[in-house]
């Protein structure tokens, strides 16, 4: 059976954390704000491929409230939400995502996204899209206060 699922996560931008997407360390004046890591590329594709096998999503396996996942990295959240793929016999066909942000510019670190992102699900770089797009200068992510993602999952159940 094809299932497919959706996922969007937002952060907000502050001084002193680290920006990570996609599992890519990007230099900014500003990181994203959360639990975890914050990184809104690999909550976006975590949500879309748990709820591609009816799972929930990742507040539910990994919320906010549990101090021992605190600053846990979003890849090893990924590799988890493989692994209970794998448990419910489901396989990734492919993700598709897409970052938006103002700033910074991202398509340089696309490539390396990809590779790190596959390589969590464990498929193919190809089975993989990552995207970029600006909110025109709209809303909070338009005014730089945040960086938001989604993301669209298909896998084959059994």
């Amino acid at each position: 059976m094809i299932r497919c699922g959706i996922g969007y996560d937002v952060h907000r931008l502050a001084k002193g954390r680290k920006l990570i997407l996609g599992g890519v360390e990007i230099t900014h004046t500003h990181g994203l704000e959360g639990h975890s890591d914050a990184d809104v590329l690999s909550h976006a594709i975590a949500d879309a491929l748990l709820g591609a096998i009816g799972a929930g999503d990742i507040g539910q396996h990994f919320p906010n409230t549990d101090e021992s996942i605190r600053g846990m990295s979003s890849i090893d959240i990924l590799k988890r939400v493989a692994a209970l793929l794998a448990e419910n016999k489901a396989r990734v066909v492919n993700v598709d995502s897409t970052v938006i942000t103002e700033e910074p510019k991202i398509a340089l670190h696309i490539p390396a996204m990809r590779k790190i992102i596959a390589q969590a699900i464990a498929v193919d770089g190809s089975r993989v899209g990552v995207k970029a797009t600006t909110n025109e200068r709209l809303g909070a992510i338009g005014r730089s206060e945040g960086i938001a993602a989604m993301a669209i999952a298909t896998v084959e159940q059994e």
